[in-house]
């Protein structure tokens, strides 16, 4: 079945909006892209939405808590990608889990593919190009011949467990140099 996409939101609407506006928006953007779903699948249940989700993913389709989790930082810096890419690509994977009735789909499978396509009319997408940086805090200072590094407080748990990194052009072993206060 084939339908026309998700209306795009106006970009002067977002860009004005506070951020407790925005995330009313954004849920009731998840409300449109469940009616686009229910088109194929009548029965499939209202996900719960959180904006709890940190770090560098932009969403989540958590399926264990019954809803789909959205990093507010990212969703305030890019509006409009959330609202035309992010959202429907989250409901994506919500209606492809119902729809096969269980996780045993590879996540961004042939059926999460066809949904973005036919129902949603993007590009399925796997990754975001947001930038980052004020989303996931890196305080952790290492160094190589080349340049400095910034580690997460996940990535640093790993080093002090005995991991060791590469710089990626001088192939030097990174080493730690101190914490960096923000």
């Amino acid at each position: 079945m084939k339908t026309s996409p998700l209306p795009p939101w106006p970009l002067e609407q977002l860009a004005a909006l506070s951020v407790a506006a925005l995330q009313c928006a954004a849920q009731t953007r998840v409300t449109e892209a469940l009616e686009r779903c229910r088109e194929v699948y009548p029965e499939l249940p209202t996900p719960k939405v959180w904006f709890d989700l940190k770090g560098a993913s932009a969403g989540q389709a958590h399926l264990g808590r019954g809803g789909l989790r959205f990093n507010p930082v990212l969703l305030e810096a890019n509006r409009s990608a959330f609202f035309d890419e992010v959202i429907p690509h989250e409901m994506a994977h919500w209606l492809v889990f119902h729809l096969k009735n269980g996780p045993r789909l590879k996540p961004h499978g042939r059926e999460w593919q066809s949904v973005m396509r036919d129902l949603f009319g993007l590009q399925p997408s796997v990754t975001h190009r947001f930038d980052i940086q004020q989303s996931q805090s890196r305080p952790y200072h290492y160094k190589c011949h080349c340049q400095s590094h910034y580690f997460t407080a996940r990535r640093h748990s790993l080093v002090v467990k005995g991991r060791r990194y590469r710089c990626r052009y001088c192939d030097q072993t990174l080493v730690y140099t101190a914490l960096v206060k923000p």
